[in-house]
């Protein structure tokens, strides 16, 4: 009776193990928020992985959460959140860069280029 409160891994003495990927996954994100500015393309790609691996560590927490520590669970959802703002970051910043050119070209057309011959 005195082991209905325990999770598995402590009746077993088995201790509880890192996520997988947790750590790489927060790295990642943190580094899609810092890289969005790097016209948006390494933001995106570093966002992109860490969400594609946060799906599978975060499925992988949920078929059995007695088997990894809390804590790295918890950095998961940190490094999700970081490549989330990342992704979106980088994405305005794409779409922010498309008007400039967009901008720049519909000046450049409108330009009296005829008077510049010779």
């Amino acid at each position: 009776m005195e082991n209905i409160n325990k999770p598995s891994s402590e009746i077993f003495n088995n201790p509880r193990q890192e996520l997988p990927n947790a750590t790489a996954v927060l790295v990642l994100g943190i580094i899609s928020i810092v890289g969005c500015f790097c016209y948006g393309i390494v933001g995106t790609i570093c966002g992109i992985i860490a969400l594609v691996m946060a799906g599978k560590a975060k499925r992988l927490y949920q078929s059995n959460p007695d088997l990894y520590t809390p804590s790295s669970f918890k950095n998961m959802n940190a490094g999700r959140v970081c490549a989330i703002v990342g992704v979106s970051l980088s994405a305005l910043y794409i779409l922010f860069l498309i008007i400039c050119l967009i901008i720049y070209g519909a000046s450049l057309s409108t330009m009296p280029w005829d008077m510049y011959r010779h």
